[in-house]
């Protein structure tokens, strides 16, 4: 497996990649910070501050699902400055600074909210795809390996699929395997963990396996062309012309301008 799989994770993460439309882009399980509802009352000058900070905070979430970084970080310190206890706010903008490739800033974030919640799944979770994405995947482990043995925790599927990807970068594809296997038992429609069995089947050459976990999310047709792309390859190795035909139009079609379009056109099923 090249270090573009893992670089495009670290490229395209952000809040919103629970998206199942952007799942290949990166397979790492952010979660979104559980927010109550803003006020109606659109006016925050009139809201108490708690509230106009909430509305800040909502409004930056918006920006960074639009990838308007700077924007989103603007309003994200507006929010804290509102209301400096907004765990919320620190735990998105540690996102932003990630996405800026601020490290220093980003870990600093991550910290605050590990002490003021440090016992909250979720941001242990996204504290852990941090470390792994920084070259400190011990550490990582450690993070999911206790989220994952949390109980209390009710998406351990994220975990284990983050814990799965950080045993790949380590190089140890037995662990990533047990860890991908474990998150195909709690939920064999999850559409991350069918991507990460299906990639990895590819990288052992086990083709009729990578064949039925990326057939399942064709199925679903809310797939990015970087799945379209995986398929295609698969079905190459298997000599099934009449399935990669299919799917090289459906490619051609959704996806004319990407970089799997131009890689089919080159026929680098390699690459």
């Amino acid at each position: 497996m090249n270090n573009f799989y893992y670089e495009s994770f670290r490229a395209r993460t952000f809040i919103g990649l629970f998206m199942f439309a952007v799942l290949t882009a990166c397979t790492t399980t952010y979660e979104t910070p559980k927010l109550s509802s803003p006020s109606t009352n659109d006016n925050p000058v009139q809201s108490s501050g708690p509230e106009r900070a909430g509305i800040r905070l909502q409004l930056a979430i918006n920006y960074l699902e639009q990838d308007q970084l700077s924007t989103a970080l603007k309003e994200l310190n507006n929010a804290i400055s509102i209301d400096p206890n907004l765990t919320d706010a620190y735990a998105v903008r540690a996102l932003v600074y990630m996405q800026m490739s601020d490290e220093n800033l980003a870990e600093q974030d991550f910290l605050r909210v590990m002490n003021m919640t440090p016992n909250n799944p979720d941001n242990i979770n996204n504290y852990g795809w941090f470390l792994c994405m920084n070259g400190r995947e011990s550490q990582a482990m450690n993070m999911f390996d206790r989220v994952i043995k949390d109980r209390s925790y009710t998406q351990p599927v994220k975990a284990l699929n983050n814990a799965g990807l950080c045993s790949l970068k380590m190089k140890n594809d037995v662990l990533a395997e047990a860890y991908f296997a474990e998150s195909l038992r709690l939920d064999a429609n999850n559409p991350t963990t069918n991507l990460n069995l299906s990639r990895l089947s590819y990288k052992k050459q086990d083709w009729t396996n990578a064949k039925f976990y990326v057939n399942r999310l064709i199925k679903t047709e809310a797939f990015t062309s970087e799945i379209l792309w995986l398929a295609i390859k698969i079905d190459h190795k298997l000599h099934d012309q009449i399935s990669q035909s299919s799917l090289a139009v459906q490619l051609k079609r959704r996806f004319p301008d990407s970089y799997e379009y131009e890689l089919l056109q080159r026929g680098a099923f390699n690459e």
